[in-house]
């Protein structure tokens, strides 16, 4: 069913049954390490490239679920995935052996919301029973892509983020399991530009976004801020996040409880020299199904509002100076 203008309420039992995350080296030796699945230490993963590493631990976050919940690759109808790579290399590389339907998607740092949403549709709809949502990110092979090849070492600004290595996996299924999380609603964000032109300042270009889908959700539910036990935006980092606050503050709006980033949650600035924090499709991604997942199922928390946020540049509009795009999608994800 459709609430308002851009929200989705899922009629039937739509879960989490089951997650896998992998991370890399430095995501493993942050304060979320004891709650990732596995810690690869190999940047390269016993690849070649930076690009192959990245579709190894997405393949490998696929796997591994399929396993662990007990099933088989012909009993999964569905994969959905995207990566930040052009033309979702990485997701294309994980999948190419696998010998299950994919599509391939892309929402930049949001696609872990994009991804489950759309899972959820299929699955509410009864198109499929299950399906697995994927994505990944890569910090060398994000760092070639949109700004500097590593090799140059260029001096990191104050407002860049460090792009997670990591990828994870989720299987949604039509579960009636009062230990699964179940995803209840989707909001879909827009597409916003305020003219923000710096690659390296992805928090300030990602949080009017955030702001606008936060609200928009609301303004669908009838819900507020005092529903939620946690509401967490994906990769805003500590620049994102103070301009985040500032908006809130501007519309006279004060909420109850403390409004939560994946991006900060990820590594520890003072020891990691991680900069404005955390970024990359694996930042919402591995938080959520590394840590936030399991706090759901322990009932430390039952009811949680994620918004992942991303910024939707191109190598190409990037180095032509072109302003960029953002947009951010939002999930609630409830143990009822």
């Amino acid at each position: 069913m459709k609430l308002g203008r851009s929200t989705y309420r899922f009629e039937s039992n739509v879960t989490i049954s089951d997650c896998f995350t992998v991370v890399g080296k430095k995501e493993g030796q942050g304060p979320l390490s004891i709650y990732f699945d596995m810690v690869i230490e190999d940047e390269y993963a016993g690849q070649k490239s930076w690009e192959l590493a990245e579709g190894k631990l997405l393949n490998i976050a696929i796997t591994k679920l399929v396993q662990r919940a007990g099933e088989k690759p012909d009993n999964i109808d569905l994969i959905l995935s995207g990566d930040l790579l052009n033309q979702l290399s990485s997701s294309h590389f994980a999948a190419r052996d696998l010998d299950i339907p994919f599509i391939g998607i892309y929402g930049a740092c949001s696609t872990f919301a994009l991804s489950v949403g759309l899972a959820s549709i299929f699955v509410d709809g009864g198109f499929a029973k299950n399906v697995i949502a994927a994505t990944s990110s890569h910090f060398c092979s994000a760092e070639k892509q949109f700004r500097y090849p590593l090799e140059l070492g260029t001096q990191r600004p104050p407002t860049s983020q460090w792009t997670v290595t990591g990828a994870a996996a989720f299987l949604i299924k039509p579960e009636d399991s009062l230990q699964s999380p179940k995803i209840t609603h989707f909001t879909v964000g827009r597409i916003l530009d305020f003219g923000i032109k710096d690659p390296n300042n992805m928090g300030a270009a990602m949080a009017p976004a955030a702001f606008d889908t936060i609200m928009r959700h609301f303004s669908d539910t009838k819900r507020s801020f005092e529903y939620y036990d946690m509401i967490i935006t994906g990769d805003l980092g500590y620049v994102g996040r103070k301009l985040l606050d500032e908006l809130f503050k501007k519309e006279g709006i004060r909420f109850s409880s403390e409004l939560f980033d994946c991006g900060i949650l990820m590594f520890d600035p003072e020891t990691q020299n991680t900069g404005a924090g955390a970024s990359g499709c694996a930042a919402s991604a591995c938080v959520f199904g590394g840590y936030l997942y399991k706090l759901l199922r322990e009932r430390t928390f039952e009811r949680i509002l994620i918004v992942p946020t991303g910024a939707l540049m191109s190598q190409s509009t990037a180095l032509l100076g072109e302003s960029i795009p953002v947009i951010a999608h939002a999930l609630a994800i409830e143990m009822v």
